[in-house]
């Protein structure tokens, strides 16, 4: 029987003067824009359900490549979904996220789905095609992890 590897080691604790900012709107786009995989958030079986997959941003839709006949097209269609992108830093204990929702919808424009294609936006799981799934975004939020600002000295 094999046994499970030990669990990491704790991080530190975060330093002091760290705080959680929300991110605007633009800064948002800008962090979706600096990333190429992502998290899709959607329902399966009336459960959540996260999978990795790769994503380009095609002016305010978020394109997915999932593996064509995948049951994850399927479940997205015609849904609301959710999207996560993040980078963090456990050392330093920096980072940020970004959340979009919308409906998702399967690419239908095979000029598109070409240019997707050549631009290597592929599937994250290998499949011999791609099924591109693009999410209309409308709500966008985000957060960051920054350093406090240093009180003010009177003078």
């Amino acid at each position: 029987m094999q046994h499970p590897a030990p669990p990491p080691p704790a991080a530190p604790p975060p330093p002091p003067g760290r705080s959680l900012v929300a991110l605007d709107e633009a800064e948002c786009w800008v962090l979706l824009r600096s990333q190429r995989l992502g998290r899709l958030v959607y329902t399966e079986a009336a459960l959540p359900a996260v999978i990795p997959v790769g994503y380009a941003v095609v002016g305010t839709d978020l394109v997915m490549a999932l593996a064509s006949g995948g049951q994850v097209a399927a479940a997205a269609r015609g849904c609301v979904v959710a999207f996560e992108v993040d980078q963090a830093d456990p050392v330093e204990r920096t980072g940020w996220s970004v959340t979009a929702v919308g409906p998702a919808q399967l690419v239908g424009d095979p000029h598109l789905a070409a240019r997707l294609r050549g631009e290597g936006l592929v599937p994250w799981v290998p499949s011999a095609t791609a099924t591109y799934l693009a999410v209309a975004v409308r709500v966008l939020t985000g957060r960051r992890l920054v350093d406090a600002a240093p009180p003010r000295t009177p003078g």
